[in-house]
């Protein structure tokens, strides 16, 4: 290796990597120690020195237990040396598609005086490093250029055509070659190349084998779905492997840290000045390419497109940024100069790719377009994505309240037209007490949340129900939550009104909010007298929220008449998205949830084998998204995200307002002209405490009618 010598941290990688290859042999000693005892016994035999059945008996157990451990490291031997080490999913670069890319590093490899990388790929990710591909599971090893000179070798025998071994593959991280420009990029790769010098020593490229190889038989023994035989044989290998990279952890830890050592004491002498100017570009192009996917890209995603110009996109962002933040204006005046993008030939080809490889990654979505996976363009957006979101979420919205028995808004739609509006949301998760004066308050009987007078339940003289037998015990009336009273009682149901069917009355049409029976609201007393329940005392939870709940803790949950006028909790307020909002939200919520759970499981997403880019077809696809982006949503949160798409809607269709794109903050409402900022807060105070003033004001002075049907999808 050129320079090696001369360089502390590469003189100690060099030494970490024999450390390495120590394990590696006294784990050979030990697999040959039976077998050298065998001969030494067979030896003594054959001399005369060590005879007698004793000495017999011992070289034929000493025998077998060589032959054993024998074909045992062979067999181990021959898994870490086949087993496929994993690799990066990445977006392959060729030299005919990058000319300038590639002679670019070759030039940067020449000033370090170390090797070239031997291909170059790209990853949507904010770094840079390389990566051995020498494995023939990895595909046949890149050829070298044809300027590349050929190691001197013996002038005859089987050595004088002999090459070195192919150097590794520099993965580069997409959003830095459109967001950099040439000088710092290359500024940046200075590090990253110099390491290929230490990568080509043969000790540290004997032990960084020895390491993957062992990792790999780690990964293999671990495969699930084995037969019995089979299960017991990868046990004894994943012990002996972990056994050794135990043993081997800390010398390889050292040596990697070695290595980068070199390679940045390599790497000073070239661009110094431009590197300290190129680090904060990265930290920049991290901070917007991270904004970039979890507010614009994830959207799209979830609604099946993906947008298919990413890094022109992070362009966009970090400008948009630079406009307003201050600390950040003097990053725009670069933009006059070449970007790294220009040395790629097709650099749109190579952002859709890498767009597309960034979806799978993050998301987890399908190697190949469909009608449920299509590319999306950045001028498209809005309309394909933003507004679709929204009438999607508004349609899920009404579907649930649908289920929960939710009437519409009475008076305010047109005769004639019942389709969706705002008011029935705003109706329904209005708190009572927050009625404004002059309001006329829709009652809860018109809602369906309350029943009505004619349809009360009324106490048994005995203080049972007429639904339940005379000999019922008050724990038997106790017992039973709404869903079992409805869908697991034996007896027939009471029809919700005269007016109504009794078949209303099925779990997948109960209102939430529906009549229960006298044991349902606390614990039942045989001749207590039931008073007209409040509103917050008449809702009762979803049916979903109740589902896991047992009859016994769903009736001690309940709240009693008599302590309704108090700050009761909430059924579910351990719940950290359930405590700060209203019973109505909190039933709604829970719906949502489920609704979306559901569509998540019955839309199936990933993609076959036959359908990777090339160069990614080693790595599994069971386990997509391999990085996700942000945990689930809360139940809260959808709520209001859906309360919001509504709103959209509503200002979309009856005030003129457009969907837009904000790059830093993704979709947004553009309401005369100007982006809408403050409708969140609005939202929030609507859920978490059932007041609709705030929002109604908003709804007011912007000019959209809640009262008129939206279009939903």
């Amino acid at each position: 290796m050129t320079g090696i010598g001369g360089e502390l941290g590469a003189q100690a990688a060099r030494s970490r990597a024999l450390a390495v290859l120590r394990v590696r042999g006294r784990a050979l000693a030990v697999a040959l120690l039976p077998a050298a005892a065998e001969v030494i016994l067979l030896t003594g035999g054959s001399t005369g020195h060590l005879v007698g059945p004793g000495w017999d008996t011992a070289r034929w157990v000493v025998g077998v237990v060589a032959v054993v451990v024998l074909l045992a490291a062979a067999g181990i031997a021959l898994v870490v040396a086949r087993a496929r080490p994993a690799m990066t999913p990445t977006v392959p670069v060729s030299e005919e598609s990058a000319p300038d890319l590639y002679r670019l590093v070759r030039d940067l490899a020449d000033r370090l005086d170390v090797p070239a990388p031997s291909a170059i790929a790209l990853t949507p990710d904010c770094d840079s490093w390389l990566e051995d591909r020498t494995h023939p599971a990895h595909g046949p090893p890149a050829r070298p250029a044809p300027d590349e000179p050929a190691e001197p070798g013996p002038a005859t025998g089987p050595g004088a055509h002999r090459r070195p071994a192919p150097a590794p593959v520099l993965v580069i991280g997409s959003p830095f070659l459109w967001w950099m420009r040439v000088g710092e990029l290359r500024a940046v790769l200075a590090p990253v190349v110099a390491g290929t010098g230490p990568s080509a020593h043969p000790d540290i490229a004997a032990a960084r084998r020895f390491v993957r190889g062992l990792d790999a038989t780690v990964a293999v023994a671990s495969t699930p779905g084995r037969c019995v035989l089979t299960r017991g044989v990868c046990a004894v290998l994943g012990w002996v492997a972990r056994l050794l990279l135990r043993g081997c952890r800390e010398h390889a830890v050292l040596m990697e840290r070695g290595v980068a050592a070199a390679a940045a004491e390599r790497a000073q002498a070239v661009d110094y000045g431009l590197r300290i100017v190129a680090q904060e570009q990265v930290g920049l192009a991290y901070a917007g390419w991270d904004r970039l996917l979890t507010r614009v890209a994830l959207p799209a995603w979830r609604m099946g497109r993906w947008p298919s110009r990413l890094d022109a996109g992070v362009v966009a962002a970090l400008t948009e940024l630079s406009r307003r933040d201050r600390l950040a204006e003097g990053f725009a005046s670069r933009l006059g100069e070449r970007p790294a993008c220009d040395l790629l030939e097709e650099p749109g080809a190579i952002d859709e790719a890498t767009s597309l490889l960034a979806a799978r990654l993050f998301h987890g979505g399908p190697a190949e377009c469909g009608p449920d996976w299509a590319p999306v363009d950045w001028q498209a957006y809005p309309e394909e994505v933003v507004d679709r979101t929204w009438r999607a979420d508004a349609a899920r919205l009404h579907r649930v309240l649908d289920s929960l028995g939710v009437r519409p808004a009475p008076g305010a739609p047109a005769p004639g037209s019942d389709g969706p509006t705002l008011a029935r949301v705003l109706d329904h998760l209005t708190e009572p007490g927050h009625w404004e004066q002059g309001d006329q308050p829709v009652p809860a009987v018109a809602q369906g949340v309350l029943p009505r007078p004619e349809d009360e339940v009324r106490p048994h003289p005995d203080g049972l129900t007429p639904e339940e037998p005379a000999d019922a015990t008050p724990r038997e009336a106790a017992e039973g939550s709404p869903r079992e009273a409805v869908a697991d009682s034996p007896r027939e149901p009471v029809s919700a009104s005269p007016r109504e069917p009794a078949a209303q009355t099925r779990p997948e049409a109960t209102a939430p909010h529906a009549e229960a029976p006298a044991d349902q609201a606390g614990p039942a007393a045989p001749g207590r007298t039931d008073a007209p329940l409040p509103d917050a005392a008449a809702e009762a939870p979803h049916p979903d929220t109740a589902a896991a709940a047992s009859p016994a803790d769903a009736a001690a949950e309940a709240p009693h008449p008599d302590a309704a006028a108090d700050d009761a909790p909430h059924p579910d307020a351990d719940d950290e998205y359930a405590d700060p909002s209203t019973e109505r939200s909190a039933a709604l919520a829970a719906g949502l949830s489920a609704e979306l759970a559901r569509e998540e499981i019955a839309a199936p997403r990933g993609a076959t084998a036959s359908g990777l880019i090339p160069d990614s077809a080693l790595w599994d696809d069971g386990s997509l998204p391999l990085f996700p982006l942000q945990p689930p949503r809360g139940a809260r949160e959808l709520l209001a995200d859906h309360v919001t798409a509504m709103v959209c809607c509503a200002a979309v269709d009856t005030a003129g307002a457009a969907p837009g794109l904000d790059w830093l903050d993704g979709p947004s409402l553009v309401l005369g002209g100007e982006r809408a900022a403050d409708l969140a807060p609005k939202v929030l105070s609507l859920i978490e405490e059932g007041d609709p003033r705030p929002l109604r004001d908003w709804l007011a002075a912007s000019g959209i009618r809640p009262e008129k049907p939206v279009r939903l999808v």
